[in-house]
């Protein structure tokens, strides 16, 4: 995918350069997932229930670092899209959730969309610089529970 590259002055605080970071790679991957429909927000959801699946709302959202409330809120439109499904019974306290066989097509289709994401940025960083990036960006979220 070609791209322009655009000409950014950091700012001195490195928290609003690493949103910004942040902001900038989830738009070059949601570009490249906009063939799938998916955003890569809903297709990290898809990724990660594909891996542990079935898997509780509570277990995915630990997995995912994120709220359960919030999980529940992006789960609404995989669900209502056929993409998820809840396999739990009746009676169970929990819901269950896996792909469906819509879920899994999805997700397999968004999976080659995101691999030439991937690769673009391990061209336009270098190997070197995203293995080191991987590492910074891991020490950071270490700050945190």
């Amino acid at each position: 995918m070609e791209r322009n590259i655009y000409e950014k002055k950091p700012s001195p605080c490195n928290c609003l350069n690493i949103r910004r970071a942040s902001q900038a790679m989830t738009k070059v991957y949601d570009e490249f997932l906009a063939p799938s429909n998916l955003k890569t927000s809903q297709f990290a959801l898809l990724r990660h229930i594909n891996q542990l699946g079935p898997v509780s709302v509570s277990d995915l959202a630990v997995v995912i670092r994120l709220d359960r409330t919030t999980l529940v809120r992006n789960l609404k439109p995989l669900e209502k899209s056929g993409f998820v499904e809840d396999i739990s019974t009746e009676r169970a306290r929990s819901r269950q959730l896996r792909l469906t066989d819509k879920g899994i097509e999805t997700y397999k289709h968004s999976e080659e969309l995101w691999e030439k994401a991937q690769s673009f940025l391990e061209e336009y960083l270098g190997k070197g610089n995203i293995s080191t990036f991987t590492t910074l960006l891991s020490k950071i979220e270490a700050l945190v529970p």
